[in-house]
């Protein structure tokens, strides 16, 4: 487990552009995704506003060079987009990319296709052959077709454990590379929105209507959005012999378990705590050497509180800046981790930690608060990346300057 795990490359699209350089302007002007449902069948197009990504699935097809489009579930387009702009920013060769693992996180996979056919799929006395549809609703039919189409051979997995899924995915290829079973893993997440996502957590009652206003005080709940982002992590040796200057070295990562609800994170910030706490101890990094945390952030009643308790937990009086992006993308679900963690490369590259906007009312409950405003030329050397999933699920992954 001695080998150093290095960030060469990485591709990303959401609401908020569809290219690393998109969502970097949109960062850097305060641009937000969210607004009506055009895209997405639903009655509630108008009354649950999301981050959507403005394209039909023939406009996805055409960016991810796949023109017929035939079988590619929304996911996959998604996934295929960021996983062929990372191969690209990494310059891996057609070699490398065969030789390379793929790790995807979704929850919800093809859903949105396989939910067209819920109806006939549920009467008795439609006929006919419905293996057709079997496909789009197994969750790991996305990272197969998508491995496909760029050539990867060696190894193929797919995570779920809820909104940690991506961050899950790229601690996992980590340790792929540290045990030497790979020297290249492209690790992220990919997710579209659906019919099933929104109603589901709209029946939890989580779902604001307005714009999210992540730990505000008054903070009503949550956007959902789309998008999906890969990363491409290599072994030190692999970078040493191919002379790569490396973006950023993957340093440290933790994955906890609230084991206190289905849903809710627990009141005291156990498993926030925990996560962040084991990535800075697999780093060797003590609490006033973290710059920044992009945060899970969702503008929940319960998360905001619990994360907000663990940052203080660990960091006590000298809490570092830190700020939820999900107002600008919405709340990606399984793609979350790897998107924020773009955010994170991104914020270091251009020493700048962007703001946490619709934030107004303190919390009472918390003593600090998010960055509002964008800092530029801020020195940053090493920042943590937040997820947290239902079912207790909590990661942290620990990016810092190579």
């Amino acid at each position: 487990m001695s080998q150093r795990v290095f960030i060469t490359g990485f591709g990303i699209i959401t609401s908020i552009g569809k290219n690393t350089a998109e969502n970097l302007a949109s960062l850097l002007h305060r641009r937000c995704g969210f607004g009506e449902l055009n895209v997405l069948d639903t009655i509630h197009s108008k009354t649950l506003p999301a981050c959507e990504i403005k394209l039909f699935n023939q406009e996805l097809c055409e960016l991810a060079g796949v023109p017929n489009g035939k079988g590619y579930t929304r996911t996959s387009l998604l996934g295929l987009i960021a996983l062929k702009e990372a191969i690209q920013s990494a310059s891996l060769s057609p070699a490398e990319v065969r030789d390379a693992g793929l790790l995807s996180g979704t929850t919800t996979g093809g859903i949105r296709e396989f939910e067209r056919h819920f109806y006939e799929l549920m009467d008795p006395l439609q006929k006919g052959d419905f293996a057709q549809f079997a496909d789009t609703a197994n969750p790991g039919e996305h990272g197969e077709r998508m491995a496909d189409a760029v050539g990867i051979k060696k190894y193929i997995a797919t995570l779920s454990t809820a909104c940690s899924s991506s961050a899950n995915s790229i601690m996992q290829g980590a340790q792929l590379i540290k045990h030497g079973k790979l020297d290249r893993a492209i690790c992220g997440g990919t997710e579209a929105l659906s019919r099933f996502t929104l109603n589901g957590f709209n029946s939890l009652m989580i779902v604001d209507p307005n714009h999210c206003r992540p730990f505000d005080n008054t903070r009503k709940g949550l956007n959902l959005g789309e998008g999906a982002a890969f990363l491409v992590l290599e072994s030190e040796r692999a970078v040493i012999e191919k002379r790569k200057t490396p973006l950023a070295e993957l340093r440290g990562y933790g994955n906890a378990n609230d084991a206190f609800h289905q849903t809710a994170s627990s009141p005291e910030g156990t498993g926030a705590y925990n996560a962040m706490n084991l990535a800075m101890a697999m780093a060797n990094l003590a609490p006033g050497q973290i710059d920044y945390i992009n945060a899970h952030g969702t503008a929940t009643e319960n998360n905001d509180l619990s994360e907000g308790f663990g940052i203080q937990k660990l960091f006590g009086s000298d809490v570092p800046l830190f700020s939820s992006t999900k107002p600008y993308t919405g709340h990606t679900l399984a793609a979350a981790g790897s998107i924020e963690a773009v955010y994170c490369l991104l914020g270091l590259q251009h020493r700048v930690v962007w703001p946490n906007i619709n934030f107004h009312e303190q919390m009472p409950e918390l003593s600090v608060s998010p960055v509002r405003e964008l800092k530029q030329e801020v020195d940053l050397k090493n920042v943590l990346s937040n997820s947290f999933g239902f079912g207790g699920n909590t990661s942290s992954i620990l990016i810092g300057l190579a």
